[in-house]
């Protein structure tokens, strides 16, 4: 069964940052794509990132482009997105999932309970 754990939210001021970290269980991870997407409730959900298995971006989002970076480290089988220099719209509930290039855009499986992200001044 496959699990995937997010930790490292919480509430910070504009311009602060955050690590949110990944930890992935079951047979699914070294061969797989993994990446990012967020969600406020009632909205739909934002792709962020998707990394290729041996850990280079295939996509990374223009809205986050030069503050965010997504990694991978495949012998924790976990995966890590920085946040710097947050602003009140990166407030979102942040989940990691695996991913696949779709017919428009990028597409998440397999998330795991997310964590919630906070901006505020």
């Amino acid at each position: 069964q496959v699990q995937l754990v997010e930790s490292g939210g919480g509430s910070v001021q504009p311009g602060g940052s955050l690590r949110l970290s990944c930890a992935v269980s079951g047979n699914i991870f070294s061969g797989s794509d993994m990446g990012w997407f967020r969600q406020v409730p009632g909205n739909q959900r934002e792709g962020l990132a998707c990394l290729n298995n041996l850990g280079a971006t295939a996509f990374l989002a223009a809205s986050v482009e030069g503050r965010f970076t997504v990694s991978r480290d495949n012998s924790k089988n976990s995966v890590y997105l920085q946040m710097d220099n947050l602003n009140t719209d990166d407030s979102a509930v942040y989940y990691c999932a695996t991913c696949w290039a779709g017919i428009k855009e990028y597409e998440y499986d397999d998330w795991g309970q997310g964590t919630q992200v906070t901006v505020s001044p």
